[in-house]
C-alpha cells in the first residue's frame, strides 16, 4: 500500500532498542492505543547527567510508528541533552530516506515523545505528551486554544497551530497527514481550514479549497464499494499485519469479510499468546479501522 524506503522497513522489521528502561531517569508518553498509535520512550543518562546513555521504547502502532521510534532512539543515543532537543520530525523522516506523507504524524508522534521525555527531565510535567490539555487535571488555558477540534482523535487547535507551523503546511489534507486531525469523521475539516487561514495566511481561503477540492479529495470523501473495502483490507493485512506479527514468529489468515466485520486467525506463535486479544483490537484492528474504514471490527475466527 505505502512506498516504503528500505530503510524503513528495516526499522519496522528490525527494530532498535525495544523495550523498557527499569527506573528510567525519564518518560515521555504520547498517543493511544484506542486511536490507533501510541508510544513510550524511556531514557538513562550517563554519570555526568548531560548525555543520553540508554534509550529505549515501546509502541502500538503501524509500520511507520515503529520504524521513527526505532529511528528517533538511533538518533538520540549518546547525544547531549541540548543535541538532542535539537531534533525534529523532520530529522526522523531523513533518517529513514523518507516517509510517505500520510505517514509524518509518526514522525510528529516521535518527536513529540521525546520532547515529552525532555520535560520530564527538567520537572516539567510527568512525561505525557498530549494533543492539548487536560483540563480534567485542572490546566491552565488563558488564551483558549486548548479546545478539542478533532473529537475523533482528541486533538486540539493548539496542537494544530503547532503542526502547521512548523511543518509549513497549507491543506487540511496535510493536517491530517501530520497530526490525524480530520481523519474520522471529518466534521472539523471547516475548523481546520479556518486554522490553516489564520496560522499561514499566504495559503489559499477556505472558500476556494471548498469550492473547487482536488479529485483526490472528493474521492477520499466517497464512500468505498464492497469490492474496494475487502481488496484495501487484504492489501493492509498483506503489506503491513502479517510482516508484523511474522517478525515476532507468528501469522495472520484473512478467514472472512463480512460486512463491516473482518474475521481473522491468528498463527504460530500468536495463537497461544496471552495478548492475543489486545492485538486484535489494538493493533490489528486499529490499523484497518485507520487504513480503510472507522467502522471496520476485528473478531477471531
Amino acid at each position: 500500500m505505502w512506498d516504503y524506503t528500505e530503510k524503513v522497513m528495516d526499522h519496522f522489521l528490525h527494530p532498535r532498542n525495544v523495550g523498557e528502561i527499569l527506573e528510567p531517569d525519564a518518560v515521555g508518553e504520547v498517543g493511544n492505543i484506542t486511536c490507533g498509535d501510541a508510544l513510550k520512550l524511556f531514557i538513562r543518562l550517563d554519570a555526568t547527567r548531560t548525555r543520553i546513555a540508554e534509550v529505549r521504547f515501546q509502541t502500538f502502532g503501524c509500520a511507520s510508528a515503529i520504524a521513527s521510534a526505532s529511528a528517533l532512539t538511533e538518533l538520540v543515543k549518546g547525544k547531549t541533552l541540548a543535541d538532542a532537543a535539537t531534533i525534529t520530525n523532520d530529522d526522523i523522516a531523513r533518517y529513514l530516506g523518507s516517509l510517505p506523507e500520510e505517514k509524518m504524524h509518526c514522525s510528529v508522534m516521535g518527536m513529540e515523545a521525546l520532547q515529552a521525555a525532555l520535560a520530564n527531565l527538567r520537572g516539567e510535567g510527568d512525561g505525557r505528551a498530549t494533543a492539548g490539555h487536560d483540563h480534567s487535571r485542572g490546566d491552565y488555558d488563558p488564551d483558549g486554544l486548548d479546545r478539542v477540534v478533532c473529537y475523533c482523535f482528541s486533538v486540539t487547535e493548539r496542537h494544530i497551530r503547532e503542526v502547521v507551523a512548523a511543518n509549513h503546511l497549507q491543506t487540511v489534507a496535510q493536517v491530517t497527514h501530520y497530526c490525524k486531525a480530520g481523519g474520522g469523521c471529518g466534521g472539523c475539516k471547516k475548523d481546520i481550514q479556518a486554522i490553516l487561514d489564520e496560522v499561514n495566511p499566504t495559503a489559499k481561503p477556505a472558500a476556494t479549497a471548498t469550492a473547487a477540492p482536488v479529485a483526490a479529495e472528493v474521492a477520499a470523501a466517497q464512500p468505498l464499494t464492497n469490492l474496494q473495502k475487502m481488496m484495501k483490507v487484504q492489501q493492509v493485512i498483506s503489506d503491513e499485519l502479517r510482516p508484523g506479527l511474522q517478525a515476532d514468529g507468528g501469522d495472520l489468515e484473512l478467514v472472512d469479510i463480512d460486512g463491516d466485520r473482518v474475521i481473522v486467525r491468528l498463527k504460530g506463535a500468536c495463537a497461544g499468546c496471552p495478548g492475543a486479544q489486545s492485538t486484535l483490537k489494538r493493533w490489528i484492528e486499529a490499523r484497518l479501522r485507520e487504513e480503510v474504514s472507522p467502522s471496520l471490527t476485528v473478531a477471531a475466527g
